[in-house]
């Protein structure tokens, strides 16, 4: 058993994947967990770094999904929460079900929150941890076909702002932000963008990249960071172009059947 233990959600594929190898790496034993069966045989691969591995399939979009996961702890202490489980929408608002937009907003927000503050207040207490939280720099950008998702990062990237803020005495633990851009992982296929601009385009980030920006900015105690310079130009454009502006950019990307042939 390693000295230091790490939580790591959606950590199935993409991103999640990438930070679970990046910990197990570094030597922390992990807890995974994922809402598919694939998060065991991903288990399976990251135990090839010689660290403590656990695996948990729960859905995380509900109470007791998290409650299953902080179980799998069985009491341990955390020192690193990568907390990355997210899903996205694509299509128009009044087109989807409501199971489907509440489904992202239960797995964005509310579970991710919950998760928070069942983690972190053992962290202030011993002024000791690490959190990265995945937002995205689309929570800068209103998200025509894409607005509940965008509008679940745009509350990720305000709340862990206003949580750093509240956390600051507690100099010992660190809260990062994680804004990716567009990356080459399952988001556009689950979110059904496949015939979307955005969904085809070549050039998305890789996972492992994104992972490893924001492990890095992690492990320094970063309050934020753009993953790629091309995500942090977004990150600054979306401050001062208008709202209706980038909502308009927005749809050319993200419109369904817009994929160039």
């Amino acid at each position: 058993m390693a000295d230091k233990f790490a939580i790591i959600t959606g950590a199935s594929t993409g991103i999640g994947f990438e930070l679970a190898t990046l910990a197990a790496k570094d030597g922390y034993d992990i807890l995974v967990v994922a809402n598919e069966a694939l998060i065991q045989s991903a288990a399976a691969d990251f135990k090839q770094f010689g660290t403590d591995v656990a695996a948990v399939e729960a859905d995380l979009s509900t109470i007791e999904g998290v409650d299953a996961l902080l179980a799998a702890t069985n009491g341990r202490k955390v020192d690193v929460l990568c907390a990355n489980a997210g899903h996205g929408l694509g299509h128009g608002f009044l087109d989807q079900k409501v199971d489907d937009w509440r489904n992202v907003i239960d797995t964005n927000i509310t579970g991710t929150l919950y998760l928070l503050q069942k983690v972190m207040p053992a962290m202030v207490a011993g002024n000791d941890g690490k959190v990265l939280v995945t937002g995205s720099v689309a929570g800068y950008i209103p998200g025509a076909f894409q607005a509940v998702y965008n509008g679940s990062k745009a509350f990720i990237d305000s709340f862990t702002e206003a949580l750093r803020n509240e956390i600051k005495e507690a100099d010992g633990v660190t809260l990062t932000t994680l804004m990716p851009g567009p990356v080459d992982t399952e988001f556009f296929d689950r979110a059904d963008m496949n015939d979307t601009s955005v969904g085809t385009d070549p050039n998305k980030r890789d996972p492992a990249d994104v992972a490893k920006d924001g492990w890095d900015a992690l492990m320094s105690g970063k309050a934020s960071v753009f993953s790629g310079f091309m995500t942090k130009v977004q990150g600054v454009l979306a401050n001062v172009i208008p709202g209706s502006v980038l909502a308009e950019q927005h749809r050319k990307m993200a419109e369904p059947g817009s994929a160039k042939d």
